[in-house]
């Protein structure tokens, strides 16, 4: 048993937030530019492209993180390529992040009046320029909130990362409570910096989602 005193159970895990703040910067913006592809290509690329689509967002909502986390981790080093628990996480919640964000996005498009469209469509403007000039700025507007509530999700979501060996805020919790044989007191203090990462985005996806329905009347 190893003596740790506050501060150094503190001072650990805070060198730990650091790496689940850039996991999950890195899962919400890959995600992001892989959802906007996949909003593209089920709104405008046919029915084809629409199923293709559709059925590789319920894969990704239709199974635990957990299994998705050790499928990348050993199915990539079953191709033969090294693989380390970064990128292995990084793959994996960038792609389930991106599942989650097309759908939220495709609801926050077909929200758009049918009218919309038609009126772009009247004006002869393509389909990529009636998406751009004018679906997706009334779509942006009721994207924001939910899109902000689901980085909650992305944090929280970093914690399984620990079973494939990827030292964040759990897993150095964990490694501190072998050492220590204090589950209670170590476990007690990474619920509260998960809380301080996670409630001021729920806080703020509130206030911009009644910020954004006020301005909507």
């Amino acid at each position: 048993m190893v003596e740790f005193s506050i501060w150094d159970i503190v001072r650990n895990l805070l060198m730990a937030t650091r790496w689940t703040v850039v996991l999950s910067i890195v899962a919400f913006i890959g995600g992001g530019i892989v959802g906007l592809l996949l909003l593209y290509a089920r709104i405008g690329g046919g029915k084809i492209a629409n199923r293709l689509v559709g059925g590789y967002v319920q894969v990704f909502q239709g199974t635990p993180l957990l299994i998705q986390l050790f499928l990348a981790f050993f199915g990539i080093a079953a191709l033969g390529l090294p693989v380390s628990p970064w990128i292995a996480a990084s793959v994996c919640l960038t792609l389930y992040a991106s599942a989650y964000l097309a759908e939220i996005w495709r609801g926050c498009v077909d929200s758009v009046p049918k009218g919309q469209w038609e009126a772009a469509k009247s004006l002869g403007l393509s389909f990529p320029l009636q998406l751009r000039l004018i679906v997706l700025p009334q779509a942006a507007k009721i994207a924001v909130a939910p899109t902000v509530g689901f980085m909650v999700q992305v944090i929280k979501g970093t914690a399984l990362a620990s079973i494939i060996g990827f030292i964040e805020i759990t897993k150095t919790g964990t490694m501190i409570t072998n050492a220590t044989f204090k589950p209670f007191l170590v476990y007690s203090f990474v619920a509260l910096f998960y809380f301080a990462l996670c409630f001021p985005l729920s806080w703020w996806s509130k206030r911009l989602e009644l910020k954004l329905s006020i301005s909507s009347r």
